[in-house]
């Protein structure tokens, strides 16, 4: 019987290895998934994450024969859900919504409970939410121009609010102050509604938010939006220029996106992108990112993770740049 040379052998078993190994991930990935998936959110219930988290998760659970459920992990502005998915077992079946917020964390925290790029498998962004620059109605500042020219005349006299000190609104404002050379005073309150009832009572004189919270005032008429902050104008206001529009490649928006633990397989990811992509694509799940305020964005598992590694050192330059503390 001839004797089959060493390095055939050796040959043959790594291609029996790879058809192997190749027909176990496809296994994988036409199997996943088997049972129900949690999708942990780092807010509450009923807020504008919430409710565009439930929309995805009934849309998903059709597209993936497998219930999709929505699990509530308050705190820390999103911490501790990230943190809970990121120390989860990468299968497939604990998913974190990421917010806008992940990345401005990540740039003013000294230490978090976990890696903010390394430790987590990224999948895909699908909503994306540019702010709006408003003055009160019966302000003086009709134009950002207006508010850029009066900023540099008086510095520090144009106060602006925030939810909190070293939030999202907090570094997105002082990016654009740093743009525009102009400073200003910030004002954070705890949480958003205080803040909005001041700008509405007069009190303060500038506000950077999302559409969906400043909509009704300004169908009111109680607000007036000057420029928003995505590169284009945004659909909803076709008519207020977009801040790139001045000051070219200015951008700052908030988004919504899915994230695993790391180790997550690239059939698994591979799978639950393209699910992603076809519920939101979806005309009725269009409609209703519009009524939220947002915009559907979607793109590939890699597209996430340099958009989130991007902002993260954009905040950070924006914290070294404006000398900005956080306790």
């Amino acid at each position: 019987m001839r004797r089959i040379p060493l390095f055939k052998q050796i040959n043959l078993c790594i291609g029996v290895c790879i058809i192997w190994g190749l027909s176990i991930f496809q296994s994988i990935a036409q199997e996943y998934p088997t049972k129900p998936i949690n999708l942990i959110v780092g807010f509450g219930p009923g807020g504008n994450a919430d409710i565009v988290a439930r929309l995805l998760a009934q849309k998903l659970s059709t597209e993936l024969a497998q219930p999709v459920l929505v699990e509530n992990k308050g705190g820390a502005g999103g911490m501790l859900a990230n943190d809970y998915v990121a120390k989860g077992t990468p299968d497939g079946y604990r998913l974190s919504l990421i917010s806008g917020a992940f990345p401005s964390q990540a740039a003013v925290m000294n230490k978090l409970p976990f890696d903010p790029m390394s430790d987590f498998s990224w999948i895909s962004t699908f909503i994306s939410y540019p702010m709006v620059i408003v003055v009160n109605s019966e302000s003086s500042l009709k134009t950002l121009n207006d508010v850029i020219k009066y900023a540099k005349e008086n510095p520090k006299k144009l106060n602006y609010p925030t939810p909190g000190n070293g939030s999202l609104f907090h570094l997105a404002t002082e990016y654009f102050s740093s743009t525009a050379g102009i400073e200003m005073t910030h004002i954070p309150f705890k949480g958003g509604s205080p803040q909005l009832n001041e700008l509405l009572a007069g009190r303060l004189d500038f506000m950077l938010d999302t559409f969906a919270v400043v909509q009704p005032h300004l169908i009111s008429g109680k607000l007036r939006a000057i420029a928003v902050t995505s590169e284009k104008r945004m659909p909803q206001l076709a008519n207020i220029p977009a801040v790139a529009e001045t000051f070219p490649s200015f951008e700052a928006s908030s988004f919504l996106g899915i994230a695993g633990p790391k180790g997550l397989s690239p059939e698994v990811i591979s799978k639950l992108n393209a699910s992603i992509h076809t519920a939101v694509i979806k005309n009725d799940v269009r409609l209703r990112f519009s009524e939220l305020g947002g915009q559907v964005w979607i793109g590939s598992p890699k597209d996430m993770a340099e958009y989130v590694s991007q902002n993260i050192q954009k905040w950070k330059r924006v914290v070294t740049e404006k000398s900005m503390k956080f306790d």
